[in-house]
């Protein structure tokens, strides 16, 4: 895999575009322009790796479009150091973005194909403050909580229970939450031991948050 000037030309010119349409903060493009989106993608679709388009990969799953990973990581506003835990791992691209910020990344796919798949790309990067696991992301990962951010890639009609319990107080959820047609982003803030704040922001479509393992085939 490379990542060439011409590849480097095409992400700055669509990241200056995202940043001149939605104004997101600098930390994110600067973060997003550090890493190689076309790495997380099959070769096929390598020449629109720098559209603002969605596209699928294994799994029936996509890769979400960049103007959606930016505002989800502009949500977030993460720091350098704080633990962030993202549920589903997907290519790993969204990942990839928030070690960039300076997150201590820990994210989980129920896809086993999905997750060995990311886990060789983050080892490509040198991206060692990602830790990859395969599991049911709606349990969160309690070994490792609490966390001072979580992001959820998937769409729930609520939200695990699990999740908010992993969160210090003062901590963020971003979820995207509503039925399999439409959703909208939720932060939602924890302000003390049993206390949760909810905001809510714009029109998404994602893939649904979907519960358990799904191993890969032994043959493939």
């Amino acid at each position: 895999m490379e990542d060439t000037y011409r590849h480097k030309g095409m992400r700055k010119r669509l990241l200056d575009e995202i940043q001149a349409k939605y104004h997101y903060a600098p930390k994110v493009i600067e973060a997003m322009y550090k890493i190689p989106r076309h790495f997380f993608l099959d070769g096929a679709f390598e020449e629109f790796a720098y559209t603002d388009k969605a596209f699928p990969i294994d799994e029936q799953q996509t890769i979400s479009q960049p103007s959606t990973v930016a505002y989800q990581t502009h949500l977030l506003d993460i720091s350098p150091r704080q633990h962030v835990l993202e549920i589903g791992t997907g290519s790993g691209y969204q990942a990839a973005v928030l070690a960039a910020i300076g997150a201590r990344v820990y994210t989980v796919e129920r896809h086993e194909q999905l997750h060995l798949k990311a886990k060789t790309i983050f080892d490509f990067l040198s991206l060692g403050s990602v830790r990859a696991f395969f599991g049911d992301g709606s349990k969160g990962l309690g070994e490792f909580a609490p966390f001072d951010r979580i992001l959820v890639t998937a769409a729930t009609s609520s939200v695990p229970p699990a999740l908010l319990k992993q969160l210090i107080v003062g901590g963020k959820l971003v979820i995207p939450v509503g039925n399999t047609h439409e959703q909208k982003m939720h932060i939602i803030t924890r302000t003390g031991n049993h206390d949760y704040e909810t905001s809510t922001f714009g029109r998404f479509k994602f893939v649904p948050l979907l519960r358990g393992k799904n191993y890969k085939h032994p043959n493939n």
